[in-house]
C-alpha cells in the first residue's frame, strides 16, 4: 500500500518560514519525481514544485526564489521549504507522486499566512 503523509504546515506571518515534509512508503522513492501542489479555496489545485529522479527541480514563477524542494532518498522524503511567506501562499500543500498507474496524493497540510 503506498502512503504520502504531509507535516509541517502552519500558522505563519507574512514574510516567514516553514519547512513542509512529506514522508512516503509502498514505492520505489528514489524512482519517482515527486510533487508538491497547493489549493487554495475556491481555487484550482497548482502544481507548486516537483523534483526527478536525478535532483532536477521546477517551480512556478510566483514561488522562485522563495520555496525550494529537496529531496532524501534514503529517508524516502521530499520536502519544500517555504521563505519569505505571502498571504497568497496560504492554501492546503499536498504531496503527489504518479506511480502504478495513478496519482497518488497524501491528506495535505494547512499552510495559512496572515498577520
Amino acid at each position: 500500500q503506498v502512503r504520502l503523509v504531509e507535516s509541517g504546515g502552519g500558522l505563519v506571518q507574512p514574510g516567514g518560514s516553514l519547512r513542509l515534509s512529506c514522508t512516503t512508503s509502498g514505492i520505489n522513492f528514489k524512482l519517482y519525481t515527486m510533487n508538491w501542489y497547493r489549493q487554495a479555496t475556491g481555487k484550482q489545485r497548482e502544481l507548486v514544485a516537483n523534483i526527478t529522479s536525478d535532483g532536477s527541480t521546477n517551480y512556478i514563477e510566483s514561488v522562485k526564489g522563495r520555496f525550494t524542494i529537496s529531496r532524501n532518498n534514503a529517508w524516502n522524503t521530499v520536502s519544500l521549504r517555504l521563505n519569505n511567506l505571502k498571504p497568497e501562499d496560504t492554501a492546503a500543500y499536498y504531496c503527489n507522486v504518479r506511480a502504478r498507474g495513478s496519482a497518488l496524493w497524501g491528506q495535505g497540510t494547512q499552510v495559512t499566512v496572515a498577520s
